[in-house]
């Protein structure tokens, strides 16, 4: 039988540094990413509502076509229905900078710091890890603080792979500050072993894949929810007769991507991290068992899990059968994500359950 050993302080208490470090730094990104908004804010703006105001307004052609026996007809133009939301032939947005070189200044000043708060964070996770010999997941200040770093870390890989995800950047660092600010204070656990329950190998592989997939399935509703304030935006340009978006959301929203690029993205990252839940609550039934001699009980934890799952598959069952698109789809990926967010705090801060034992 393995002898828990006590949490090294030193390192325990190194770990609180790094994390403080790190939100110092990710204070500075939110500063950066805010200047690059508000100068990128003084190009000249509304280029893609040029573009969908000029297809709305396009005056109607009509063509000669030449029929046999010499007469002449006249032919309609043909026309581009726009039927679903987010399915109007609108480019994309010049992105957050605004096509400014102050703004682009500002934009990758945001990302190299960032890159090196996470970096920092990063750090703090291992550290706390390293000063109990254990998964750095075991409660929910531990919970949190990785979950940032992955979705942090998620992030700066689509950067990487030369993706035009910039426009993330500045609700998610506000997030991350958020999230982080709750676990230093309301969450916060002192480094310590855990119950003998949760000394499995399964710590390993179902929590850390319960946090990618939420660190992911966080990106795309983010996506989502952008979505849903672009989609209003175009909405109103391409009605001329009736009130048209102010300047500031003018400014704003021009520069995100196009609605439909918005609706693609939110619906190929859900899709692509599916599986991983759908894994996620196959190994903690599976641990489950081991840990308590049956796969499901019903607790709150697992009810809420297995809602969860059935939220995002009915919404990828609407994408790819009833072709639901734009709002409505929209609608049911926020809701799954509320779901995921209660499994989290909800459950483990309301009610009680098996998986209560792990405290805050």
């Amino acid at each position: 039988m393995n002898v828990a050993a006590a949490a090294n302080e030193t390192l325990a208490h190194n770990s609180n540094l790094l994390v403080y470090s790190a939100m110092a730094v990710y204070t500075l990104a939110f500063l950066a990413h805010m200047a690059e908004w508000v100068f990128g804010s003084r190009s000249k703006v509304g280029r893609t509502a040029a573009a969908l105001t000029a297809q709305v307004k396009a005056p109607a052609t009509v063509s000669v076509v030449a029929q046999k026996g010499g007469t002449a007809v006249l032919e309609r133009p043909k026309v581009i229905t726009k039927s679903a939301a987010g399915s109007r032939e609108v480019p994309d947005g010049p992105g957050a900078a605004g096509g400014t070189e102050k703004g682009d200044l500002y934009g990758r000043i945001a990302v190299s710091l960032t890159v090196l708060a996470w970096a920092l964070h990063v750090g703090g996770v291992i550290t706390r890890a390293l000063s109990v010999q254990r998964a750095p997941w075991g409660n929910m200040y531990e919970f949190s603080t990785t979950f940032a770093a992955v979705a942090v870390g998620f992030y700066l890989l689509l950067l990487t792979l030369k993706k035009n995800v910039r426009w993330i950047g500045l609700p998610l660092v506000t997030t991350v500050l958020l999230d982080l600010g709750l676990a230093v204070t309301v969450l916060y656990t002192a480094s310590d072993q855990l119950v003998p329950a949760l000394h499995s190998y399964w710590l390993w592989i179902h929590v850390s894949c319960a946090i990618i997939s939420g660190a992911v399935l966080y990106l795309g509703a983010v996506a989502t929810l952008l979505f849903l304030f672009r989609d209003r935006y175009e909405a109103k340009l391409a009605d001329p007769t009736g009130d048209q978006p102010g300047a500031f959301a003018t400014s704003v929203l021009e520069r995100l991507p196009s609605a439909a690029s918005l609706d693609k993205f939110a619906y190929r990252i859900n899709a692509t991290v599916f599986p991983l839940w759908t894994f996620t609550i196959i190994a903690g039934a599976i641990w489950a068992e081991a840990a308590w001699g049956r796969y499901w009980g019903w607790d709150p934890k697992e009810v809420w899990s297995f809602i969860t799952w059935v939220a995002y598959a009915g919404y990828l069952h609407a994408r790819a059968t009833a072709g639901w698109k734009g709002r409505k789809a929209a609608w049911l990926g926020l809701i799954a994500f509320a779901c995921y967010l209660f499994n989290y705090y909800g459950v483990n801060i309301f009610v009680t359950g098996l998986h209560s034992y792990a405290g805050v």
